[in-house]
């Protein structure tokens, strides 16, 4: 496998999971997909990262106050204080930061105009994750959000994002990221009842080597499952699942081109 030493800007770079049950998190997390955690003191409090192979995968820390637990997403930036004010600037909201993780990286937390969260990292030791192998590696950010237009512009003017399609967002069912000439995540429109007092967020995927058989496993392990699996055409067979403490994210075999 491949290491990866660098990201660049509006690239995915990092994922963590906020939890309230840290030691069960690792447990869980362990079982599914045979990440190992290591402890990291900070001044702040508990982080742990998770690794396969030695390289990196994601973090795990407490939620802050009154947050339900989350699985959230991380965008690489050459300043987070520029990208803070580009943030404010444009309708979203800075909610925590720019701060300095010890000599890790530069970060803040914001929300976009929409209501989605998420953060950017200004790396300086820790670049992101570093693990690159078939299984076990978080990809394909997803932003769910009831206003794809507006999302669009957001992202343009932070990330220099494109859109596929580049037109008629309003009417698509499902809108592709444009970064440095590739796909590089997507957008799902909340239509429909079913999303009914659903704030817009930020999703993630794991690939597994068989969707089903790892979303068997998460159920065994008490996890509960919101969109068995099920194929995407062309591009592989996934499932939405939620971990014992709450946390949504998606598991997928990719049998296509992403």
């Amino acid at each position: 496998m491949s290491k990866t030493v660098s990201y660049t800007p509006g690239s995915f770079c990092w994922a963590d999971l906020a939890t309230k049950d840290l030691p069960a998190a690792k447990a869980f997390y362990a079982e599914m997909f045979g990440w190992n955690a290591v402890d990291v003191p900070t001044p702040g409090g508990p982080y742990v990262i998770l690794q396969s192979g030695g390289e990196d995968v994601a973090g795990l820390m407490p939620p802050p106050p009154g947050v339900p637990n989350y699985w959230g997403v991380h965008f690489a930036v050459a300043s987070a204080d520029e990208a803070a004010a580009k943030i404010q600037a444009a309708g979203g909201k800075v909610l925590n930061g720019p701060f300095d993780a010890m000599d890790a990286g530069r970060l803040a937390v914001a929300q976009d105009p929409q209501g989605a969260c998420f953060g950017v990292w200004q790396a300086m030791k820790h670049t992101g994750a570093s693990y690159q192998g078939a299984y076990g590696r978080i990809v394909w950010p997803e932003l769910v959000t009831r206003d794809v237009v507006g999302a669009a512009a957001f992202y343009k003017g932070l990330f220099g994002w494109g859109t596929k399609p580049e037109t008629g967002l309003e009417s698509a069912q499902y809108i592709e990221w444009q970064h440095g000439g590739q796909s590089s995540g997507g957008m799902l429109p909340m239509t429909g009842d079913k999303w009914t007092g659903i704030p817009p967020y930020w999703g993630l995927y794991i690939t597994v080597a068989d969707c089903d058989e790892r979303t068997a496993k998460a159920v065994q392990l008490g996890s509960k499952v919101y969109v068995p699996p099920m194929d995407i055409p062309n591009v592989g067979r996934f499932s939405a699942i939620a971990d014992p403490q709450g946390a949504m994210f998606q598991i997928i075999h990719m049998t296509g081109v992403h």
